[in-house]
């Protein structure tokens, strides 16, 4: 795991006190174990305010315990019948989650390391 923010860079960027009764600790490690899952591309050694700012508000979500939650599903299809005793039918994505708009906002943020390249290196012999 890559440690791309701390409790100080979170306290810097958001205020004392925005873990509330989580722990600042637990909350920023958490935050960087979902960075360094979400990014796949170099990041230079000075880290990038927008990952910090996106680690930041990850680690604001996880310190109410919602970053790393139970599955939730993505619906695939629903089929309604509008006889009477209406029923709904849905087929889920297995292991898709439902993202908190911080978790959306912070993708936004680190999309520049986590997008592929859409290119293929060349080599000349």
């Amino acid at each position: 795991m890559t440690d791309f923010i701390t409790v100080a860079d979170v306290d810097e960027l958001l205020g004392s006190g925005w873990a509330g009764a989580g722990d600042p600790v637990v909350s920023v490690m958490q935050a960087n174990a979902w960075l360094t899952s979400k990014i796949k591309r170099p990041v230079p050694a000075e880290v990038p305010a927008e990952i910090k700012q996106a680690g930041a508000q990850v680690a604001k979500i996880a310190s109410t315990g919602d970053l790393y939650k139970a599955t939730d599903r993505e619906t695939v299809s629903e089929t309604v019948s509008a006889t009477s005793g209406t029923s709904v039918s849905e087929t889920y994505v297995q292991g898709s989650v439902a993202l908190s708009s911080g978790e959306n906002f912070a993708l936004a943020l680190i999309y520049p390391w986590t997008a592929g390249t859409n290119s293929i290196p060349m080599v000349r012999g």
